[in-house]
């Protein structure tokens, strides 16, 4: 379902800490975009922030379905899989963060119902329209080995999921878009710091090409840290997804040279948003589409699986 150049209509569902983002962003994408109406269950506080910014505030997101072309869901994860189908069976395309859903079945039958009536379906990976993310790209070749550090301060908030679910899938959807091989090996360690679901995280994935990942996840940092590292022959390639820089380590005869790329430094969650508004508009997939979102959930799970498997050191204080 194509919806011809015109103001698309769009709800926002969830305007808590990062749905705040996204109405922020969207409102000044006017000449794109008409908010229709935003919609939250903590209702005091988000009338107060709709009323800010001169958008009805909505108590039942049912209620926006025959009055939009477009939703844009920000809810705890475990209520994805629930509000986007809805969203889907009413022909609605539908942006919802990541992770997906909670289970790979529910993001299948997501995915299926984005099929079925043509709607465009996009999950929230935002370091892919990271400026330094993108200028890379290009020089990415068969890598051998990969190392991603994600570190963060404790949250207050996607404490429903751990910190590889909230955190280090943006690294797993980064890789996967990386590396044209399956996964033959994933091994990981994971502990409970603040929190009854794992806080800091380390997975080594092994790829049948070869290529070895080491990937370290923290939300109990002091300091924020996304960085990448990418290492293949002749070359190393470092990127700052915070700073938005990148560097390439070319070998030149019998020496090592640096080289900065040009980077123009944008908002990734403005363009993010501005891509999945172009999708609609001109029926493209988009850059992460359900599919990547599902692949990055089935792996992000399998780790959460071993991790919580596995016999682990408890760090939390006991009285």
């Amino acid at each position: 379902m194509v919806i011809p150049m015109k103001i698309l209509k769009i709800g926002i569902i969830g305007i808590g800490h990062l749905g705040a983002r996204h109405l922020k962003v969207y409102s000044e994408l006017s000449d794109k975009v008409d908010i229709i109406g935003a919609c939250d269950i903590k209702q005091e506080r988000a009338q107060r922030l709709a009323r800010n910014y001169n958008v009805p505030f909505f108590e039942d997101y049912k209620a926006l379905a025959d009055k939009v072309d477009a939703v844009n869901i920000c809810v705890p994860t475990q209520n994805h899989h629930e509000i986007a189908k809805f969203f889907l069976q009413n022909k609605i395309h539908t942006f919802v963060e990541k992770p997906i859903t909670t289970t790979v079945a529910q993001a299948d039958e997501l995915i299926a119902l984005a099929q079925e009536h043509n709607c465009t379906l996009q999950v929230g990976h935002v370091e892919r329209f990271n400026s330094a993310f993108q200028s890379i790209k290009h020089f990415t070749q068969d890598p051998l080995f990969i190392e991603c550090h994600r570190l963060n301060h404790f949250p207050n908030r996607s404490l429903d999921i751990g910190v590889v679910m909230d955190l280090m899938i943006h690294d797993i959807d980064i890789i996967l878009g990386l590396i044209d091989s399956p996964i033959q090996q994933i091994q990981s360690i994971g502990v409970n710091v603040l929190t009854p679901l794992e806080d800091i995280a380390n997975v080594r994935l092994t790829f049948a090409n070869g290529c070895v990942c080491n990937l370290t996840a923290s939300r109990v940092s002091d300091e924020v840290t996304r960085k990448i590292r990418i290492f293949q022959k002749d070359t190393y390639i470092s990127l700052d997804y915070v700073k938005q820089e990148a560097f390439i380590y070319k070998k030149n005869e019998h020496q090592i040279v640096k080289h900065s790329l040009p980077i123009e430094k944008e908002e990734p969650l403005k363009k993010e948003l501005e891509h999945f508004i172009e999708c609609i508009q001109e029926d493209k997939k988009p850059i992460v589409s359900g599919v990547e979102g599902r692949n990055a959930l089935k792996v992000a799970l399998e780790i959460t699986q071993e991790i919580n498997n596995a016999t682990k050191p408890s760090l939390v204080a006991t009285s």
